[in-house]
């Protein structure tokens, strides 16, 4: 790989770690409670284990922050589906 290559991919990593923090700190102070109503009474220890993937997931809770989304999404996975279907109607 070429070292202009890897310094590239090292900035933009940077950048994208950076801004995400500075996303983080008014999250975790103001807008937790907006995307999970359930984080309301979170305690500052809460909001500290959710610092790295807030760092991380950004992008995911900006939209959400966005679009006014307060609830997370329904997992659809395979037994949620086979429990809807044998549901009686």
């Amino acid at each position: 790989m070429p070292v202009s290559l890897a310094y590239w991919m090292v900035l933009i990593a940077g950048v994208y770690l950076a801004v995400g923090l500075v996303f983080a700190l008014p999250f975790l102070i103001r807008w937790v409670r907006r995307v999970d109503p359930a984080a309301e009474g979170g305690t500052l220890g809460f909001r500290i284990l959710i610092i790295p993937g807030t760092v991380l997931l950004w992008p995911l809770l900006a939209e959400r922050l966005i679009r006014g989304i307060t609830v997370p999404p329904e997992e659809r996975n395979a037994h949620r589906l086979a429990a809807r279907r044998a549901a009686p109607r």
